[in-house]
C-alpha cells in the first residue's frame, strides 16, 4: 500500500509542476509579447502579468523599469532631433533673403565695365554665389522631407513620373556628352504615392548619378515597381557606395553637394512605403528604389 501512496503523491507533485511550468510559459509569452507591443509604440503602459509567480513579476518590474528609461532616452532624442530641424530650417530660410540681395547686386556688377582681373573676380564670386544659393536650397529641403511634412497619396503612373524627371535632367547630360539607356515598360504602373515626393526621388537620383558618372548612366521601371539607376563609377568604392544615404556623406567627387540628395531619397521612400538602396559593383554604381502594390 505504501509504494502505492508514494508513487500517487509523486505523480501529484510532477502534475502540479508541470502546471507551474505550463503556467510560468504562458506569463513568459505574454511578457514577450507585451514587451514587443511596447518596444513597437510611444505607449506608457507598464508590462502586466497575470501571475503570482514572484520570480516572473520580478522580471517583469525590471523591464518596465528599463522601458521606462528607454521612453525617457527615446522622448530627449525626439525633442532634440526636433530642435535641430526646426533649426536649420530657420537657418536656411534666414540664409535665402541676404543670398538673394547679394545676387541683386552682383548681377548690377555684371551690367558695369570691368576689367578683365575684376571681370575674372565676379566670375568667381558668381560661381561661389551659386554654390551656397544650391547648399541653402537642400538644406531647406532636406528640413521639408526630415520634419515629416504631410505627403498627399494619389494614383501616381511611375513610368511617366521618371520620364519626366529624365527630360529635366535631358540638357545636363547633353552637357556632359550622357546619352542614357532607358528602358522602360509599355502600360502605366500605378501606384498610390505623393506625385511630388516621386519626382523630388527621382531627380535627386539622377542628380547624384551625374555627380560621380563617369560618362554613361542608364534607367530602367519594371511591372512591379522596381526602378533601378545605374553608371559607372570608379572614384567609388563599396564602403562610400554603402553610405551614400548618409546624412551630409559626399566623396571628393561630390564636393559641390551638401550631400543631403539621397538622404532625403531615402526618407521619402520609406514614408510612402518603398525601399531604396545602393550597390557597387564591378566599378558601377546601383540605386534601386521599389514601390510595392498596397
Amino acid at each position: 500500500m505504501l509504494p502505492w501512496l508514494i508513487c500517487g503523491a509523486l505523480a501529484l507533485a510532477a502534475l502540479v509542476l508541470l502546471a507551474r511550468l505550463l503556467l510560468l510559459r504562458r506569463s513568459l509569452d505574454e511578457m514577450v509579447r507585451q514587451l514587443e507591443e511596447r518596444l513597437s509604440q510611444d505607449t506608457n503602459s507598464p508590462i502586466f502579468l497575470p501571475t503570482r509567480d514572484a520570480h516572473a513579476r520580478k522580471l517583469a518590474s525590471e523591464l518596465n523599469l528599463h522601458l521606462k528609461d528607454l521612453r525617457r532616452q527615446r522622448q530627449k532624442f525626439q525633442q532634440g532631433d526636433a530642435e535641430l530641424k526646426a533649426a536649420v530650417t530657420n537657418i536656411s530660410h534666414d540664409l535665402r533673403t541676404p543670398l538673394t540681395a547679394m545676387q541683386g547686386y552682383l548681377d548690377l556688377l555684371e551690367r558695369e565695365e570691368l576689367s578683365p582681373g575684376a571681370r575674372r573676380y565676379l566670375d568667381s564670386i558668381q560661381n561661389r554665389m551659386a554654390a551656397m544659393t544650391r547648399l541653402t536650397e537642400e538644406l531647406f529641403r532636406y528640413s521639408l522631407a526630415a520634419g515629416r511634412q504631410e505627403l498627399l497619396p494619389e494614383e501616381v503612373d511611375l513610368r511617366r513620373c521618371l520620364e519626366e524627371s529624365l527630360v529635366s535632367f535631358y540638357a545636363a547630360m547633353g552637357g556632359r556628352g550622357i546619352v542614357p539607356d532607358i528602358s522602360l515598360p509599355q502600360g502605366p504602373v500605378v501606384r498610390t504615392l505623393d506625385p511630388s515626393a516621386v519626382g523630388r526621388i527621382f531627380g535627386n537620383i539622377i542628380s547624384n548619378a551625374l555627380k560621380y558618372s563617369d560618362g554613361d548612366f542608364s534607367a530602367s521601371l519594371d511591372e512591379s515597381g522596381t526602378a533601378v539607376f545605374s553608371n559607372a563609377a570608379r572614384a567609388l568604392d563599396p564602403v562610400s557606395a554603402a553610405r551614400l544615404f548618409d546624412r551630409f556623406y559626399t566623396v571628393e567627387t561630390g564636393r559641390g553637394s551638401t550631400g543631403l540628395g539621397l538622404s532625403i531619397a531615402r526618407q521619402l521612400t520609406e514614408r510612402m512605403g518603398g525601399t531604396i538602396r545602393a550597390d557597387y559593383e564591378q566599378a558601377r554604381l546601383y540605386i534601386t528604389v521599389h514601390f510595392p502594390k498596397t
